[in-house]
């Protein structure tokens, strides 16, 4: 690896960080909920895009099937979160949640 490159993917990992500082500056003061959330969403983002960008720096190819198994991870604990939430449990169905008797038979629905 060249030595401009290098210090490019340290200077990226080092901004990287500081991005991750203000979004847990964020996470502490978001008035919402949903603020929070969002937060703690994109700082899993952030944490994935670090540990391709770290794992560029020590020439380990490892951390990049790392991130990948992060985000995903990330991506699922969001939408288990927001759905906790919104139903105030995980046995509501996405689907059927607020479909009534009166609106099935306005759409012709037996």
């Amino acid at each position: 690896m060249s030595e401009f490159v290098y210090y490019l993917n340290v200077s990226a990992a080092l901004l990287l960080l500081i991005g991750m500082a203000l979004l847990l500056i964020r996470l502490l003061s978001g008035p919402t909920l949903y603020d929070r959330i969002l937060a703690v969403n994109s700082f899993g983002t952030k944490t994935v895009l670090f540990l391709c960008v770290f794992s560029l720096i020590i020439g380990r190819s490892d951390g990049i099937d790392i991130a990948i198994l992060y985000a995903l991870m990330n991506y699922i604990a969001t939408i288990a979160v927001l759905k906790f939430f919104r139903y105030k449990g995980f046995d509501a169905p996405l689907a059927s949640a607020h479909i009534d008797k009166k609106t099935v038979k306005a759409r012709g629905r037996s």
